[in-house]
């Protein structure tokens, strides 16, 4: 399952263990019980969400093949708990080292909230600040390629590339970090870009764990996005 995001990202599951049951079979091995029927199986998934019992849905795992832009991945790495990232390195490799993430509108900063943006209808600015962003690209990738050139080493060349600089990176985590990540980035409070992410993930962990999902959206969900 794959899912495109932005210009040249996307999200890829390349691997999932368990489903829905797997949180039930861990609940119900406290009291020494299995699996039941679907009606009391997807109740007992609510009852767990409802009344914040979460340690079972981590015996529900994902691996993701994620490509971002450098700050999205930024962002994503700071919910350590539960998320083991490997990131490739453009110490070893200047492979895709010219794909950089070209937007296509422009936000501008909210005064009154340091945090916030909203995107502007101004299409001349629009365009100019996109030919800008482009040209920088440009410029510091052209560097990038004259320093290995020169003989540089990669680990030294990559510090002029810019943020905006897609990388790529392989996420095995489990279906309760995936909610608190939920919670946080699929938010309109959080930046676009990565909203974009979030809505991916959520789509995989919905098709993958329908009742969970829904449970999830239904009684603990805090951000304002998904349905």
């Amino acid at each position: 399952m794959k899912i495109n995001v932005l210009d040249k990202g996307f999200v890829h599951l390349v691997d999932c263990m368990g489903d829905d049951r797997s949180a039930v079979r861990a609940a119900r091995v406290s009291y020494g019980k299995e699996l039941s029927t679907e009606e009391k199986d997807k109740k007992l998934i609510n009852y767990l969400l409802k009344h914040g019992h979460f340690s079972p849905f981590e015996h529900i795992s994902f691996t993701f093949h994620v490509k971002a832009p450098i700050f999205v991945v930024r962002q994503w790495f700071r919910h350590r708990i539960g998320m083991s990232p490997n990131e490739i390195s453009r110490r070893y490799t200047s492979k895709q080292a010219d794909e950089f993430y070209l937007p296509d509108h422009i936000r501008i900063q909210d005064t009154k909230n340091k945090q916030g943006s909203f995107k502007t209808d101004d299409k001349e600015l629009t365009q100019k600040a996109i030919n800008k962003i482009e040209k920088i690209y440009d410029e510091t990738y052209s560097v990038y390629k004259e320093l290995l050139d020169m003989g540089v080493a990669r680990e030294m060349a990559r510090t002029v590339l810019p943020v905006g600089q897609y990388t790529e990176f392989y996420l095995t985590t489990n279906a309760r970090a995936i909610m608190h990540f939920l919670d946080l980035r699929a938010d309109s409070h959080a930046q676009w870009e990565i909203q974009e992410y979030a809505k991916a993930i959520a789509e995989v962990f919905k098709e993958k764990c329908p009742w969970t999902y829904e449970s999830f959206i239904k009684n603990d969900y805090k951000g304002n996005i998904l349905d």
